[in-house]
């Protein structure tokens, strides 16, 4: 048979590859997180009619001769490159600016992917659509994250509390009017179980002296003596009641101002979990009843020596090859990882204009092989004609 017919038979196969990945790019130009593919392709073993030879005394040298056996493919990529960004609003929808991957856990399997919409299941985790649990590192009841350990699932319960935090410091600024008086202020402070009661804080004086008693509701009092110079204060500066140090070092005492109020105070009784949001760092942080805010966990990203070496297994995700190099895991921010914004989603890279142009390319390059097919029919059915 012509070796003609051969070749022309890989050239349909190679194209009809081409034609199959630019169909899938353009059946996922709209899919969140998808990455674009290519084909590469590469000519085969060519038969050998004549061999080099090198120049003699009175002879030059020959090239070689050689026919090719036809096309393959030789491999598809991927195309990393980042997509565009589409709001959503939602606090769960997570884009990736740069590389990285999102980590998650399906069936004991680890997987990869770039599309980042994850919402709550009746369990509280963070899942993708597909049900893949978003992975990363739960904090402790202080908020702190240990991102050294192993990751495990997210979980944003509804349930969670924040502990109740016993007052132990509370701080008083503002202005005494030198003209003297009684000022009285209230502050509420909390125990160990976060239950509240009074301190009432009394201040007593005129000009360059004042008094401040202090009764806690539970019994326990504490005095203290505040001494000013040209309104600033000169003396004194706090008082103890009952365990809990009462800062008054921003107090002063200058004529026709009275501004004396409690700025604070650092006990809270226990909060539950109202809402939460996801900082640039990969940190989810959660608003709870008591107005405190803490850091209940930081999701993990994912990196590669070879992203290109990733496996595509199905619903946006990959899985690591022997190719990809190991996992390399890391908050948003790190190096090699990008930043994390929260209420985006990345789009697919898909560029339309390029693949219908690949459909042309392909379409022709199927039609120039199957006229090789039926040009070699032809010579075929020649040769059978010289027997008649």
């Amino acid at each position: 048979m012509l070796r003609s017919l051969y070749s022309g038979i890989s050239g349909l196969r190679a194209h009809q590859t081409m034609l199959d990945v630019t169909g899938n790019n353009i059946a996922n130009v709209n899919t969140a997180g998808f990455k674009a593919s290519s084909t590469q392709f590469q000519d085969t073993l060519s038969q050998m009619t004549q061999g080099a030879s090198g120049p003699q005394a009175e002879t030059g040298g020959t090239n070689p001769a050689q026919i090719g056996l036809g096309v393959r493919v030789a491999g598809v990529s991927t195309n990393f490159a980042q997509g565009s960004s589409q709001s959503t609003g939602r606090v769960t929808d997570m884009m990736i600016s740069g590389d990285g991957f999102f980590v998650t856990s399906k069936g004991g399997q680890q997987l990869f992917t770039r599309a980042g919409a994850f919402s709550p299941d009746a369990s509280g985790q963070l899942v993708s659509p597909d049900g893949g649990v978003l992975q990363g590192w739960t904090a402790d009841q202080s908020g702190v994250v240990n991102t050294g350990g192993p990751v495990g699932s997210l979980a944003l319960n509804a349930n969670n509390l924040v502990p109740a935090a016993s007052t132990t410091a509370v701080s008083v600024d503002g202005n005494l009017p030198s003209e003297g008086g009684t000022l009285e202020r209230v502050v509420k402070v909390h125990d160990a179980t976060g239950a509240e009661r009074n301190l009432t804080l009394t201040f007593t004086g005129a000009g360059s002296n004042w008094n401040v008693s202090a009764l806690d509701e539970n019994g326990a009092t504490g005095t203290a003596t505040l001494g000013f110079a040209a309104g600033k204060l000169a003396s004194g500066g706090s008082l103890t009641v009952g365990g809990i140090n009462v800062n008054l070092a921003d107090v002063s005492a200058f004529a026709g101002t009275t501004s004396l109020a409690v700025s604070g105070q650092n006990g809270s009784a226990a909060g539950k979990l109202e809402s939460y949001t996801l900082g640039s760092d990969g940190s989810l942080i959660g608003s709870f009843s008591n107005g405190a805010k803490q850091v209940l966990a930081k999701i993990a990203l994912a990196n590669f020596t070879n992203p290109a070496g990733l496996e595509k297994s199905g619903g946006s995700s990959y899985v690591a090859t022997a190719n990809s190099g190991g996992v390399q895991l890391g908050g948003a921010g790190d190096a090699g990882i990008g930043s994390l914004t929260s209420g985006s989603l990345e789009m697919s890279n898909v560029d339309l204009s390029q693949e219908f142009t690949n459909l042309i390319v392909a379409q022709r390059g199927f039609q120039a092989n199957a006229r090789i097919i039926t040009t070699s029919d032809e010579v075929l059915q020649e040769l059978g004609n010289l027997k008649r």
